[in-house]
């Protein structure tokens, strides 16, 4: 992953990250999107990126970034860092509480050499 970039899709275009081999796997990163949005970046061991949004439904606390991945079902989750909650990170959809309005937003994302073009 060196010499790439991690991106995320605002609106009708891709935005600049940061870094991919700034990122650790299994641990996120919180990011800002022009929109004013915040979000939450992860790689896992196999070096597939995630984004979520990074407000813990539960507590309303933007901590999500600093969850830790896990697995569940072949499903790649982040458990909130504060109760625990596990989210899962292709539909955002809590494991732990079958109420939608306690899913997180999912971002497209993806990998980019750093010196191409949006």
């Amino acid at each position: 992953m060196a010499g790439e970039r991690i991106e995320v899709r605002c609106g009708t275009g891709w935005v600049p990250v940061c870094a991919a081999d700034g990122l650790v796997p299994g641990r996120g990163v919180a990011a800002l999107l022009p929109d004013g949005r915040q979000i939450a970046v992860f790689t896992d061991r196999s070096g597939t990126a995630y984004a979520i949004g990074n407000r813990d439904p539960f507590t309303g606390a933007y901590v999500l970034s600093r969850g830790l991945l896990g697995s569940a079902g072949g499903r790649a989750f982040v458990a909130s860092p504060l109760l625990k909650q596990r989210f899962d990170l292709r539909t955002g959809r809590c494991l732990d509480d079958d109420d939608p309005a306690r899913s997180v937003p999912v971002h497209p994302v993806r990998v980019r050499p750093a010196d191409a073009g949006a």
